[in-house]
């Protein structure tokens, strides 16, 4: 479980954005060759994006890592765009619209196949699964036991128009949402990524949004823009707080293995190995981001 705090999305066919998106401050970045790419453009996208990942992977050592979002897998599209762009230096698919579990071991056959062309190891290109969807949500348990498959993302637009719910209202998507958030824990995948907030200007709407979707248990945020990457990250950076009981925690967990424990408990709270992994996965992050100099989220 590696956490991530922020996931920024760039138009596949648009060269100026894919040249500029690895150097926006992102945790990630997702090439996007779905919904924000026209038809017509689809295979002038595909030619950008593979360019600007050879050109990412040549030039930085330290770039972000970098996602695809290919085509749904209902579409005649997503085979192009897995043999066009899933070359070195691609970390991850982002699956839109995923609704089961025979689309996704079709994925992993598709991806299987370019990794063994390439000469890449088996299972170096994940796959995290964007639910959008009533039939989405109710197939979870299979999806998320897909091979390939560390974590979910929620689309919150597509889902509400799916069910004619109201997209500007929270409560419109909760049991969706928790629903993600148990999933992955059933299956200890990272937590899941929240949806974007299509309001780039409301910076204060972002800011508590993003709170709330981190108190429901998602960790990490989809973003459309440059300008929400800074908030995103000052809500999921670890507090000292956070920082202080992950080392605790872990200490704990360490004495009680040693001792022929695999569990112990701290403040009435149960602590396995699943919480303890939480817990590391958050002290790397601190270590990687250097929270701890800026003191994370203060609001």
């Amino acid at each position: 479980m590696r956490l991530l705090r922020s996931y920024l999305f760039a138009p596949g066919n648009d060269e100026r954005l894919l040249a500029r998106v690895f150097t926006a401050g992102a945790d990630a970045v997702v090439l996007d060759l779905e919904d924000a790419v026209p038809e017509s453009e689809k295979a002038r996208a595909r030619a950008c994006v593979h360019a600007a990942v050879q050109r990412q992977t040549g030039e930085s050592k330290g770039r972000p890592p970098a996602y695809v979002r290919v085509n749904p897998l209902t579409s005649s599209h997503w085979r192009a765009d897995i043999d066009a762009v899933l070359i070195p230096g691609v970390s991850g698919i982002r699956v839109p619209k995923a609704e089961d579990l025979e689309s996704i071991c079709r994925l992993n056959d598709a991806i299987t196949d370019r990794e063994r062309a390439l000469g890449l190891a088996h299972d170096s290109v994940v796959v995290v699964a964007t639910i959008e969807s009533a039939r989405g949500v109710a197939n979870l348990a299979q999806i998320v036991r897909g091979p390939r498959v560390v974590g979910l993302a929620f689309g919150a637009a597509d889902f509400c128009a799916d069910v004619g719910a109201d997209a500007t209202d929270g409560a419109a998507s909760l049991l969706a949402r928790s629903a993600l958030v148990a999933a992955s824990g059933w299956r200890r995948l990272s937590p899941p990524v929240a949806s974007v907030f299509t309001r780039f200007n409301d910076d204060e709407g972002l800011r508590a949004d993003t709170l709330g979707q981190k108190r429901l248990g998602f960790f990490g945020r989809s973003a459309i823009h440059p300008r929400q990457v800074p908030i995103i990250h000052e809500v999921f950076d670890p507090t000292p707080a956070e920082a202080e009981e992950a080392r605790g925690v872990i200490g704990m967990f360490e004495a009680a293995v040693a001792s022929g424990r695999g569990v112990t408990h701290t403040e009435g709270s149960f602590v396995d190995l699943a919480v303890v992994r939480r817990a590391r996965s958050l002290l790397d992050l601190l270590q990687r981001v250097g929270s701890s100099s800026r003191g994370g989220n203060r609001r």
